[in-house]
């Protein structure tokens, strides 16, 4: 562990926007919030989840780019049970972080990419035909995930060797259909932040397609995303709504939330992924995000 030192001030001033110890700084969005903050008398910190600091002296830390935690998952999720004030909390950090929580939310009704889950271990043919993504369901930033053609016997081949190494890594393993209107009309990311205690609609982003073919075994913390502003429609709205009201324990306890769509098959947003861990907000694409965001922050303390 790396020794932080952090200056004393007030605790209700204090607030640890989490990182990792690869992005000590922050990402260049989050930094965007930093401004917002100290006008509202609040001193920023940015901190490594896994540094040796005295996480109690801070009046909240909110998680924002600890993304080397997939290799540590239960390690992280050990570290957010013991801070006092974290947002997300760490029981939504625990649910969240295994992509399993989308079988709870297909269960709630809330439409979702069909999605065949192969355990470590069990046997994994290929179908023969169909474009698919194989992914890990813990994982961040598209990284280890590939887009198969399985038309292709190339493609069937290179997808089970996918599946093997991430079965032979102890990980559980995700096959869905590759939905293709990404190609064209992009993937849906919403953005809420609650307001005077209503958790509402902030902004939102189209997100272009991630993966062009095979996995790569592309290094680093993330893939790079093609992002622009996007006005949602009310059907990703509803959707959006109806997913975060699945949330264990209720959305009111979130401080962030993305939600992640792309119109299926009968064009109707099916979710792909709910973030409520540790997603980009994308704050630099719509005026007032970072204020919106500093705001709800400020109001937790």
């Amino acid at each position: 562990m790396n020794e932080v030192s952090v200056p004393a001030t007030r605790e209700r001033s204090r607030v640890a926007l989490v990182t990792c110890d690869r992005i000590p700084e922050l990402d260049a969005d989050d930094r965007l919030v930093v401004p917002a903050l100290r006008e509202r008398g609040v001193e920023v910190v940015p901190v490594a989840w896994d540094a040796a600091v005295d996480w109690a002296s801070f009046a909240l830390a909110v998680i924002r780019s600890p993304w080397d935690y997939v290799a540590r998952r239960e390690e992280f999720v050990a570290w957010a049970a013991k801070v006092p004030r974290l947002a997300n909390p760490a029981d939504v950090v625990s649910w969240n972080t295994d992509k399993r929580y989308l079988r709870e939310l297909a269960a709630a009704g809330v439409p979702v990419v069909p999605t065949t889950w192969v355990e470590p271990g069990e046997a994994w043919e290929p179908p023969l035909v169909g474009e698919f993504v194989v992914k890990p369901a813990v994982g961040a930033g598209s990284l280890d995930s590939g887009r198969y053609n399985l038309v292709k016997a190339e493609h069937r081949e290179l997808a089970a060797a996918h599946v093997a190494r991430l079965q032979a890594a102890g990980r559980l393993v995700m096959v869905q259909p590759y939905l293709v209107a990404v190609d064209t009309y992009g993937e849906t990311a919403l953005l809420f932040f609650p307001d005077d205690g209503q958790f509402v609609f902030s902004h939102a982003v189209r997100k272009g397609a991630m993966l062009t073919g095979p996995d790569e075994n592309v290094e680093g913390l993330y893939k790079e995303e093609s992002i622009r502003p996007r006005t949602p429609l009310d059907a990703e709205l509803e959707i959006a709504r109806k997913a975060l009201a699945a949330v264990p324990g209720g959305a009111d306890r979130l401080l962030y939330a993305r939600v992640d769509l792309i119109p299926g098959p009968d064009d109707l947003p099916v979710l792909v992924e709910l973030e409520l861990t540790e997603p980009s907000l994308f704050l630099g694409t719509a005026a007032g995000a970072p204020e919106r965001f500093a705001e709800a922050i400020t109001s937790r303390l």
